[in-house]
């Protein structure tokens, strides 16, 4: 299966926790003014890859504790970020997932479409919400925006609201 990306980071310590591998998702619908990474936004731009070879050049670096789905919007395409994140969870890793949704909208727009529901279910954590430059803090871990929130996602799927990770 194909996948559209931005790029990639083969050893990242602030995407999230651990030594972790990042996936940028090329295009984005959000268009957060002061965005991080505004090259991003175009639908169309960035490579195509396959999900295969993305998943081999995760593989060859052995101290990953997990990989992070950044962005653009790794929820645009999910079917293509669901493939890959069944390939990580499989072999052991963790997945972190960057969405300027939020958790409940994306609960909302997996009832129109399972394959949201499907990638979202195989995160460990997602940091949620637009990027906010009225609040931007730049002391916060692995976040932007004081409005955006560390999700654990299994424990808020189970308890049906959002849990936030406390660091």
């Amino acid at each position: 299966m194909e996948i559209r990306i931005a790029g990639t980071i083969p050893e990242s310590i602030v995407d999230g926790p651990g030594i972790r591998f990042v996936v940028f998702a090329q295009g984005c619908n959000h268009y957060c003014p002061g965005c991080h990474n505004p090259e991003t936004h175009p639908l169309n731009g960035g490579k195509v890859t396959t999900v295969t070879e993305l998943y081999r050049e995760i593989k060859a670096h052995k101290l990953l504790k997990g990989v992070t789905f950044s962005g653009g919007e790794p929820f645009l395409q999910p079917a293509a970020f669901a493939e890959l994140g069944r390939k990580i969870k499989g072999s052991g890793m963790d997945l972190v997932i960057y969405t300027g949704y939020l958790f409940e909208e994306l609960l909302a727009l997996a009832e129109m479409d399972p394959v949201i529901g499907e990638l979202l279910q195989l995160a460990d954590l997602l940091v949620d919400g637009p990027f906010l430059l009225e609040e931007r803090d730049l002391s916060l871990p692995y976040r932007g925006s004081r409005n955006q929130r560390l999700i654990k996602v299994q424990e808020s799927l189970y308890s049906g609201r959002a849990v936030q990770l406390a660091v």
